[in-house]
Formats: structure tokens, C-alpha cells, sequence
């Protein structure tokens, strides 16, 4: 995670991500850390307020510390073109002389030589759906799962062949202790065709179990 800086401050990240889905509120933290042996005061401006809810958006950090801001996009009724956003975030900071959130009303202004230094941060709106994987990882993924789901097909047919040849196998059996009972025309014309039913499942079994199982 990569982070913005200053003399008095750092950032991070450097930019402010949202996960946008409609009727939906989405947050993203900001750290910001105190690089100096002064206490710092720090402010956060948005060019669109009333789209961001930012706590705390003012405050004072003691000497190498840190605090976190939370940053909340409201819940939208609609998409912005092409997923674009132009909205910019800037978090303003300054020496103080003591530690206190009770802050003057011109901690910020430039106007009695205060000196104060700037971080300007974008925004970037990402959908639910996007992975941090490239193309060619996805279409790996999609890959092996279709392998794995044929793979799983022909062990389910296999198995299902198995216990067929094992019912015909039973029902073999049965005839045959008949057969010894009986021994007509149409018996012996009934147990031939069976024998070349339970002949041709056997083969299937074995096509089947000479598939691979594995996917590469």
C-alpha cells in the first residue's frame, strides 16, 4: 500500500477507494502519521462535502504518533460516467503549540504566516466484482474449474456405472440358479441377451475408468 508525504505528515494510501454499489454507504481509512517532534494539526476538505462523511476531519497529533480518518461515501441512486470519479480530497496540517482538538478558527489560514502544508488525494470507485488478479489469472481459474467440474462428472458416471454392473451382476446370478431349475428355449434366449447387456456395461466401465481424474 503505497502512501503520500510531506514535512509534517504521512498518508496512506494515496488515494481514497471505494467499493461504489448503489443505495449502498462504502468507507475508506486514511493513516496519518506525524513525522516531526511537534504537535500537528491536521484538517480534511472535499470538493464534494456533501457526498463524504469525514471523522475525524479535524484534529491534533502528537509528536510520531498517528490516528486514523474515516472516510464515508453516502449511498448513491446512480452510477457515475464510465465509473469515473472527480471528486479530490485534501488533508491540510500545521504546527500547533500544545496538544488540544479545541482548535482556533485560523489554525489553517496562510494569512498570519502560519505555514501550511498540503496533501492532495483522488478518488477512485471500484465495483464489487473487480478482482486484483490479472486477465490471464482469471481465464487460469475458469480453466480449472471447468476441469475439475468434468473431472467430478466422469467419477459421478463411473460410480454410477459400477453400481449398474453390480445389479446386473446380482441379476446374473439369480438367472443362473434358474437356469439350472429350468432349461426352455426362451429361458436361454432371455440369459443370452442379458450377458451381452452386462458384456457392454462392463466395457463402458472400463473406457470410463481409464479416463483421467486429474486435471492439469
Amino acid at each position: 500500500m503505497t502512501g503520500a508525504s510531506n514535512q509534517l505528515i504521512s498518508v496512506s494510501p494515496d488515494e481514497l477507494k471505494f467499493q461504489f454499489e448503489l443505495e449502498k454507504q462504502s468507507y475508506c481509512d486514511l493513516k496519518v502519521s506525524n513525522t516531526t517532534e511537534n504537535n500537528v494539526a491536521f484538517k480534511v476538505k472535499t470538493t464534494s462535502p456533501k457526498k463524504y462523511f469525514v471523522r475525524p476531519n479535524t484534529g491534533v497529533i502528537q509528536p510520531w504518533d498517528s490516528c486514523f480518518i474515516r472516510v464515508t461515501l453516502q449511498a448513491q441512486r446512480e452510477f457515475p460516467s464510465d465509473m469515473q470519479c472527480k471528486d479530490k480530497f485534501l488533508l491540510q496540517s500545521t504546527i500547533v503549540a500544545s496538544y488540544s482538538d479545541d482548535l482556533p478558527a485560523d489554525t489553517f489560514s496562510k494569512d498570519n504566516g502560519r505555514t501550511v502544508e498540503e496533501c492532495k488525494l483522488k478518488v477512485v470507485y471500484v465495483t464489487p466484482h473487480s478482482t486484483t488478479g490479472n486477465s490471464e489469472d482469471g481465464s487460469k481459474q475458469g480453466s480449472d474449474a471447468n476441469s475439475n467440474q468434468m473431472v467430478q462428472r466422469t467419477r459421478e458416471e463411473r460410480d454410477a456405472a459400477v453400481r449398474q454392473t453390480q445389479q446386473l451382476q446380482q441379476e446374473l446370478d439369480m438367472l443362473k440358479r434358474r437356469r439350472n431349475r429350468k432349461n426352455d428355449l426362451g429361458f436361454s434366449l432371455k440369459f443370452a441377451l442379458l450377458v451381452g447387456v452386462i458384456g457392454f456395461m462392463v466395457g463402458i466401465l472400463f473406457k470410463l475408468l481409464s479416463s483421467p481424474t486429474t486435471a492439469e
